[in-house]
């Protein structure tokens, strides 16, 4: 038996022998020992119009390749650096939001090292601020918990959430009562919804389904799968615009909800999360930001906050015992814009007043 005990420890000391140099290659390098390095040790923020001057500073002399990677594109390349470099650097190029940035080193022997940060992008406009005024109100039922909000055709549609509780109905504006609804299964928890063409879509919170509906009928066609949340969405009449509670809008593909394009909500100061309830009205997304009582005007093309409303005064009036301010609604038929709440006792049409203060 001893012998046996011997032979083991022989051979876990031998093992211990071979894994030192595999351990000393996985060790991390302090920043001295890496070939090139950028001279900022935080994170970066910057103006999405701003060019900054982003000084590297050279470690090593055998460095034969340099090269600046950003959002995994390379930048610039650089041969035998060496000293100190200063490079003019635009990173508002791939727009706003948070970005990956690496200086890779690859040495004359052939081996590589790199230094990574991060570069938050931020936007170069400080939004407006508006005012939504009420100019008439409606009776709105307070056992809806609204989740999205549309007119077509003249038509009012509400989508609402909780599990056991979540339907789409078609409503009648003047009374608030409901003339038509098709409620989800128990296990479901309805969120956004968005008509286009002749189908109504409705997002799930958890789920990862967006259901597609006939929009007359109510009836469910099919379902769609996603990855992540589903919060808010609309369209521009062309593609499907989704919510998912942070600060990333997707655009998908209304026929087989693939993402199209993404793009990331910010002001200048910063991003705006919390995205929930969408509506498109001439042109830009205005978003509910949950947990508070401002709406944001959103330029689809880069996610810059163009200007905040202040809904302070409809939740003022129609909250009752109600949850947040959620629901945008752009009429067509009169222009109109429509606001609401989760279990509010009512629903506005309003007035967006387009002064700073």
């Amino acid at each position: 038996m001893k012998k046996y005990l011997i032979i083991g420890l022989i051979f876990i000391v031998l093992g211990a022998l071979v894994l030192v140099p595999l351990l000393k290659t996985t060790t991390p390098v302090e920043d001295e020992e890496i070939p090139a390095v950028f001279a900022f040790n935080d994170n970066l923020a910057t103006r999405w119009d701003e060019t900054i001057q982003l000084e590297i500073n050279i470690n090593k002399d055998d460095i034969s390749k340099l090269e600046l990677i950003y959002n995994d594109s390379v930048f610039k390349t650089w041969n035998n650096p060496k000293g100190k470099i200063t490079f003019p650097f635009k990173a508002g190029y791939y727009g706003l939001g948070a970005r990956d940035i690496q200086l890779l080193s690859t040495m004359n022997d052939g081996s590589t090292y790199s230094d990574n940060r991060m570069v938050r992008v931020l936007s170069d406009i400080i939004p407006e601020i508006w005012i939504a005024e009420i100019a008439a109100s409606y009776p709105h039922n307070t056992t809806s918990f609204t989740q999205g909000l549309e007119f077509n055709e003249g038509i009012l549609y509400e989508g609402t959430g909780q599990k056991g509780q979540s339907m789409v109905a078609q409503v009648n504006l003047n009374s608030g009562e409901t003339i038509k609804k098709m409620g989800l299964d128990g296990t479901y928890f309805g969120e956004g919804i968005t008509i286009l063409g002749d189908k109504l879509y409705q997002l799930t919170w958890k789920e990862q389904k967006c259901f597609v509906y006939d929009k007359s009928t109510l009836q469910i066609e099919k379902d769609m799968p996603y990855n992540g949340e589903g919060w808010g969405l609309c369209n521009d009449g062309t593609s499907l615009i989704m919510s998912n509670g942070s600060e990333r809008i997707t655009f998908r593909n209304p026929k087989t909800f693939e993402i199209e394009r993404t793009i990331e909500v910010y002001t200048h100061q910063g991003a705006v999360a919390n995205l929930n309830e969408l509506e498109y009205i001439d042109g830009l997304i205005y978003a509910n930001v949950w947990m508070t009582n401002k709406i944001a005007i959103i330029d689809p093309l880069n996610g810059k906050v163009l200007a905040e409303i202040d809904g302070s005064s409809l939740v003022i009036e129609g909250k009752g015992n109600g949850d947040v301010l959620n629901g945008i609604a752009m009429n067509p038929k009169n222009n109109k814009i429509y606001m609401t709440g989760k279990n509010w006792m009512k629903l506005f049409e309003v007035k967006i007043k387009k002064t700073t203060i």
